[in-house]
Order: C-alpha cells, then structure tokens, then sequence
C-alpha cells in the first residue's frame, strides 16, 4: 500500500476538539457550490475545490469562469497506456491546481466504457478495468504529489447517464469486484487516493451515498481508505441514513439534508456523536495533506513549467491512435503546394466534451494554424465545412458583438418590470452562458441588447440559449417568437444541456443592433435563470457547401478531412442514442475520397463512432478530444511526429456487434447481466469482429516480435520478458501487451499487463511486464483465489494481433 502523506492524527485530534457540535456539522456539508466552511477554532480555512478531469476550472461554472489550461480529454491520456505519462498529466493539472488556491481537483472519473452510447465516455478512460487503474494510479499519484488531492469517482456503478440520478445497477458480486470496483481499489490502496465521490445511482438496491456495505465495508474497512468520502453534486437525499453509511462530506452548500437535521440526530441519539467526529477527522486529515490547517505545510509544489503548452502538445500526440494508413503518412511539406482542409471540425474544431468537466481554455490551437506552422507560408491551404452536423451554433464572441452602451464586447442585459420600466443593467462578457442571472422579485422580464457586426450579407444565425419565451427584434422585420421549456427543477440538468433555439434573419453587411426580449421559466428551486447567444454567418446551401468542398479536394496535393463529435453530442447528463456520425458526414468523407485518394481523415471524437467508409481514405487517425494544443499535435503527427496511442476501448463495426449497447434502465432497474464481458472481452465471447480492436494502433514503423521469457505462476505472479525489434526505418515507439485466457477456452481472454518501449530503426528491446498475483486471481466464495486451471499467456500488439503464446499453470 502506497504511503499516504502522513499527519500529525494527535494535533488533529486537539484540533477536534476545540469544535462545537455545530461547528462540526456546519463542517460536513459545503459553505457554497464550491468551497467549505472555514472553522477558526480549529484553524481551518476554506477547502476549494473544482471540477475536473481535463484540468482544474476554479471555483465557478458558467460565464464568469476565469481562463484555465485544457488538457486532453482522459480517453486520449488512457490511449497512451503508460502511467507515467498519465502521472505527468495529473502533476501539471495538480501544479495548476496549486497555482489557482485549489485544494482537490474532482477527479478522475475512473467509470468503465460499459456502452460506446455513453454520454462520459470521453471523460472515462477505458472498457478495460486494468487500464483504468494502471492509468488511474498514475494520474492520482501526480496529482498528489503536488499538495492537491485527487478524487477518484463515481464511486460505483455510474457508467451511463440515462436516468442517473434514480437508475438500480444490479451488478453480480464477482462483476463488481474484478471489474467496476478494481479501478478504485488501485486508487486507494496503491496510489493513496484522498478523496473518494460517492455517485448518483443506487449499487443492487441501495442508493450509493446511503450504501454503507459499499462505502464503509469495502471502501473504509477491507480497503484502509482514511481520506474523504464527498458526494457528488446534490446527490444526497437522506439524514441518518447517509450519515450512517460512511459518507462524509454534502456538497454543494449551504443547504442539504444534514445541517440542523443531524444536528438534531445527534442529539436524539439517532446518529452518534463519535460517526460526526470521523467525518470532521478526515476532513482535517485532508486540509493538513493539501495545506489548509494553520502551522502544517502542504508539499512543496513547483510554479506551473514554462514548457506546459509543449509537454500537453506531447500529451495529445502519444494520445492520438494511427488506424489506418496506406503509406500517405508522414506527409512531406516540400512536396506540396496545395492542401485542403476540409470538414466540419476543420473549421468548428472540439478540444473537449460537454459537461461539468467543461475548462474555458486559455486558447485553442485549430487545425489550420496547426498545419501553417508546420507547412509554412509557401503552401495554399484551402479551408472548406462541407457539411454542418452541429446541434448548436457557436458562442457569439466579442469581434461580432458589442454592448450597445459601454462599446465592450459582449452585450448589454437589462432587468426589466411588468410595465417595461428598467430596473437595473448590466454589461455581460461573451460567454458560453450566463450564469446565474439573478431574478429578483420584481422583475418581470430581460431584455438583450447586442451590436451586431457583420462581414457579410446574407441569411444570419442568431441561437439563444436557456428557458422560457424569446421575442427577436431585427431593425425592419417583424418580432420572432420561440418558446422553450425545461420540464421539472433540475438545475444540473439545466446547465450541463441547455437547450436553444436558432433565429435567422437577413441582413446586409455592416452594422445592426438587436434585442432580445426574455420571459424567462421560473421553474428553480431558487430565483435564478441561465442565458446565451450563439451566432452564424450566412453561406451556401447545404448541397452548394458540399460542392465546393468536393472541388477543393480534387484540386489539392492532398486533403486532411476533420470530422467528428463535439461538446454537445458527447455530454454528461446524457447518453447518445446512436453510434452514427451526425448529419451528411458520412457522405462527406466519400465524396471527397473518390475525388482525391490522397485523403487523410482525422476523426475529432471521444468515444467510438460508425465509420462505414474506413477503407476509403490513405490514413485514419483518431485524435479525441485533444484539448487546448490539439491543433499543433495533429499537425506534428501529419508530419512525421511518431502517433503514440492504442486504443482503450473498442470500435465497433455494427451498432448490433456491440456486446452492451443501450444505457436504458428498465423499470428503474439497469441489469448488469453481461458480468465482466464489455468491450473487447464481450466480442470475444460473441466471436464478433470490431472495426478496430482494443488496443489497436499503427506506428510509423514496422516491429518484430522474436521473444519472450515467463517466470513465476498464477499463485505468485508473473514476470514477462518481451523482446520485440524495431524492423523500420525510424525510430517508433511499441505497447506490448499481454493476455490471459482459461486453456480450454471457458471465458475470453483479458489484459493482465502491458509495457512502452521505445527503438531505433533495427535495435532491439526488452519490454518487462510483471503481473501481480492480485490481477492474476478470480474472486470466489467472498475473496480473491489463485487460478488452479491451466492458462495461456499471450503477447502482441492488440487482443486480436497476438504474436506469441505460451502456457502458465498454478504452482503445485
């Protein structure tokens, strides 16, 4: 078990008791959405902490957030398989954490890719639990290394969206522990993890913040977990019972269902005074680890590296997976004059998915000053859509829109009565939304004001964003009029997916200004709204557009074809309903394969998508959602940079290959009935074929396998000795990977372990994989047993690509 930044238990304890019972109550349920009650008798300031798993966004969600570093989304960093780089990840996001007063970073989210339908798919990092906690390990590691606290979630059971709130995972106990739970046992035991969420969903009839066979059995006695166990956001729906069941902290605050109720517990007798004091002990444990108890340290932490924006470049490009490539790649950029980049998200380009993880970037770096830095201005880039498959237009930004009064970008907001009159306004900045906008008693209703600047003439796209009634006012044409509700008083719900509408107009080139008018649903629980503008400016027919595209393409040296998902396909609070590429994609990437076979298609996405035409373009990469440098790492790839990533899930062929499809609960009740055959090992089982194996991924050389040693035995673990030769003609990188399965065939095989390695052209190498007897084992009869049947072990470079096999027994 990996040490846990030791504290002083005994100061903790006299600091205990300096606190009153009310003192430690307030303790245990947040001070606001984000942050905790300071407690000056015991000489705690206020714990922040903030979401997430592609890097830390401060203690705000909505238009006010400041500008922080996006990382690549955790599918990408898991496509690495290499947990040093995935303890690289988390030390810079944990630097960055430091840097803005963040105490616990929330995450990562450890959830398993049950289903490719998934709405967190992007936010997870794979189908397989032990590249989940091999990668897990590292990134919690050096997250913690910095003074900052990772939080390991959602635990469990919270592998989908649909209905996650109430949904019944009915997980067999066997599932539960070789697959769902074996990511956080690696979080707490070998990584020390200090803060551990407590997800939505209920566990095989218990909801998880009340489950105490869970988080008090399995995660606090059998595991040693001392740190904290946080709720996830207005996930709690009891007094005694959460309190009894080893949770530790509500958020957010100030309200909850503790405060003066368990107050009131306590003092009935109906929850002890002594579970209070465990929860307000752990609570302190963390403040002295991350550095908020007066007179104790947090570790020492470096200023966030110079070098950040190259070393997350770095991080996109060993995630990126090669899947195909007929030779096209690398390209030279003295060969060329011509390039066009073409697709919906070559101009429209996703850094990340959509949800609480959202980090409003710093920058982004697109595709097309990706590719000028590395082609030069010598080469014409041509630059066309194609095709327009986004649900939602952009956010409208300050170079097209600003306040009628001050000349700011941004618009001006006006809070108006039932009788017209103003009440009070306000400048707001261009944001994703705004929120929350504040609704006071006596207004009635909001009126947005903008100055439009516009480039050109045509048929324009103004989208509003939020709840209730819009009247669009266009200087010489008549009110537009659009009513949108949310059913219900989910404020998550609301804004993780907000809906919108789209207005269009016509207008001239020049300047207009425009009014929205408001209504908005007062449907929350408190007296506050959400609101946003997006915008798009005029051009062709759908078919006009595709035309062009398809023309560029036959005139250019060579194509880089972008398509994809973006933030609002892949978003949490909702799962997909369907594996196929929004809109005309699809015909996109045909038409322009057969009108330029020198077609390289990047797929910009974070989980697994239908790609009926993969044998169509010269190369194929995959390059998630690759956060704020994607643009320089898929240029530097294109170029000759060595693509690094496998893939950590599997992709599909056919929506009906897919062992577990559909996220939808029945009666409430979501079956786990597969047991521990998802992703590759279910495909297995059904002896279907995928598209692209788990593990797949091309390099930009050629590798031998010619050896491999194996000494120990399944009771004692395993040490593999793998020697594999670059037979290229540069230097490359290789994942050797290994797989165990039953001799006479009785379940599919599964990863057991993998290695990096890196070679010149012709040298050989070494890889070492040693596997723990934990990993090797099964559980049976309530505990974990050696494997007493006959094995195979096998290597190679995916779980359908084995290249060597040997066999492995028990020890007599």
């Amino acid at each position: 078990m990996t040490p846990r930044n030791p504290v002083d238990e005994a100061d903790l304890t006299r600091r205990l008791g300096a606190m009153s019972l009310k003192e430690k109550v307030t303790l245990l349920t947040g001070g606001d959405a984000w942050t905790l009650t300071p407690v000056a008798a015991a000489g705690l300031a206020s714990l922040a902490l903030s979401d997430g798993p592609v890097g830390p966004r401060g203690t705000s969600f909505g238009g006010d957030t400041p500008p922080a570093l996006l990382f690549p989304s955790p599918s990408s960093l898991s496509a690495a398989w290499d947990e040093d780089t995935a303890y690289e990840a988390g030390r810079l996001m944990g630097l960055k954490a430091r840097e803005m007063g963040i105490h616990v970073l929330l995450a990562p989210t450890v959830n398993l890719h049950r289903s490719p339908l998934g709405g967190r798919h992007f936010e997870c990092y794979s189908e397989d639990p032990l590249l989940t906690a091999r990668t897990t390990v590292g990134f919690v590691k050096g997250v913690q290394s910095t003074g900052v606290a990772a939080t390991v979630k959602h635990f469990v059971g919270n592998d989908s969206e649909t209905e996650r709130m109430t949904y019944d995972a009915r997980i067999d106990e066997k599932t539960l522990r070789e697959t769902y739970l074996a990511p956080f046992e690696a979080a707490v035991q070998e990584a020390g993890a200090w803060v551990v969420m407590a997800a939505y969903n209920s566990v095989n009839g218990t909801t998880m913040t009340e489950n105490g066979a869970l988080l008090t059995g399995v995660l606090k006695e059998e595991w040693g977990f001392d740190g904290v166990v946080v709720s996830d956001w207005q996930a709690v729906r009891s007094t005694e019972a959460s309190a009894l069941a080893g949770l530790d902290l509500v958020m957010p605050g100030p309200d909850g269902p503790w405060g003066d109720a368990l107050i009131a517990a306590v003092e009935k007798g109906q929850v002890p005074e002594t579970v209070i004091d465990d929860k307000v002990l752990r609570i302190l444990r963390l403040a002295a680890r991350t550095g908020a108890l007066d007179g104790v340290r947090a570790p020492e932490a470096a200023p966030v590296p110079e070098g950040v924006h190259t070393r997350m470049r770095d991080l996109a490009v060993t995630g990126s997976v090669l899947l195909r490539n007929d030779g096209l790649l690398p390209l030279n950029p003295s060969g060329l004059r011509k390039v066009a980049l073409i697709g919906p998200n070559a101009v429209r380009f996703a850094a990340q998915g959509g949800g609480s993880a959202h980090v409003t970037p710093e920058r982004v770096v697109t595709p097309l000053q990706g590719l000028r830095r590395v082609l030069g201005e010598d080469v014409e880039i041509t630059v066309h859509q194609g095709v327009f498959p986004h649900a939602k237009l952009l956010t409208l930004d300050g170079t097209t829109a600003t306040d009628p009064v001050d000349g700011e970008p941004g618009v001006r907001l006006e809070y108006r009565a039932a009788d017209g009159g103003l009440l009070s306004d306000e400048h707001r900045d261009p944001a994703n939304v705004w929120f929350p906008v504040i609704l006071g008693d006596d207004v009635d209703h909001l009126v947005v004001r903008t100055r439009l600047s516009l480039d050109d003439s045509g048929t324009h796209r103004l989208s509003v964003v939020g709840t209730g009634h819009f009247t669009l006012h266009v200087p010489g044409q008549p009110p537009q009029t659009y009513e949108q509700l949310q059913d219900g008083d989910d404020i998550a719900a609301l804004l993780l997916n907000p809906p919108s509408h789209t207005f269009t107009f016509p207008a001239v080139r020049g300047e207009t200004e425009v009014m929205l008018r408001v209504a908005p649903q007062r449907n929350l629980p408190y007296p506050i709204t959400l609101l946003g503008l997006g915008y798009d400016t005029p051009r062709g027919t759908d078919e006009e557009e595709l035309d062009a595209a398809v023309a560029a393409a036959a005139e250019a040296d060579v194509v880089i074809l972008m398509v994809g998902s973006d933030a609002d396909t892949e978003a949490e609070n909702a799962d997909r309903t369907t594996l196929a590429l929004r809109g005309r994609q699809d015909e996109l990437v045909e038409r322009v394969c057969a009108a330029n076979p020198r077609t390289a298609v990047v797929v910009n996405a974070g989980a697994p998508f239908l790609l009926p035409w993969a044998e169509r373009p010269a190369a194929l990469l995959w390059s998630w959602f690759p956060g704020q440098e994607g643009g320089d790492a898929i240029a530097d790839i294109l170029t000759g940079t060595e693509p690094g990533g496998r893939l950590p899930t599997t992709f599909p062929a056919a929506e009906a290959d897919v062992p577990v499809l559909s996220t939808q609960p029945v009666d409430g009740v979501l079956d786990y009935a597969e047991g521990g055959r998802i992703g590759y090992r279910g495909y297995d089982a059904d002896r279907a074929a995928p598209l692209f194996p788990f593990g797949h991924g091309l390099s930009y050389t050629t590798w031998e396998y010619q050896d491999f040693v194996l000494t120990g035995d399944l009771a004692r673990g395993l040490t593999v000795r793998v020697t594999v030769r670059n037979a290229g003609g540069r230097a490359g990188r290789e994942v050797v990977q290994a797989y165990l399965e039953p001799a006479d065939g009785s379940e599919p095989r599964r990863l057991v372990g993998f290695a990096t390695v890196e070679a010149g052209s012709g040298e050989a190498v070494v890889a070492t994989l040693r596997v723990s007897a934990r990993t090797l084992a099964a559980w049976a009869d309530g505990g974990w047993v050696a494997r007493s049947e006959a094995h195979w072990l096998s290597v190679g470079r995916s779980s359908a690509d084995i290249r060597l096999t040997a066999a492995v027994t028990r020890a007599s």
